[in-house]
């Protein structure tokens, strides 16, 4: 799960569905990437149960199997302004 979120892309992908479902094409739209590399991306996700798929037409959309996760990337932030702050503190 840890190697699926390393990559730039499958964050920017995890980041956008913490915020709601997308289709392939709007994830597409977003990162500028083709289509076959999104799916590519989503299919690593999918693989560690990080995303799920449901069909709506032609469409499929993809939402976070684990909304849980963005609690996780808010904790992380919040981590990190803390650490800004200590650094501009011990600076000035």
């Amino acid at each position: 799960m840890v190697r699926a979120l390393a990559n730039p892309t499958r964050l920017l992908i995890v980041e956008t569905l913490i915020e709601g479902e997308a289709n392939v094409n709007s994830l597409t739209a977003l990162t500028k990437f083709d289509v076959s590399t999104i799916s590519k991306h989503l299919s690593v996700l999918k693989s560690v149960g990080l995303v799920e798929s449901r069909r709506r037409g032609l469409n499929v959309f993809y939402t976070m199997a684990c909304p849980c996760l963005g609690d996780f990337f808010s904790c992380i932030d919040q981590i990190n302004r803390n650490q800004e702050r200590t650094t501009r503190r011990a600076a000035g």
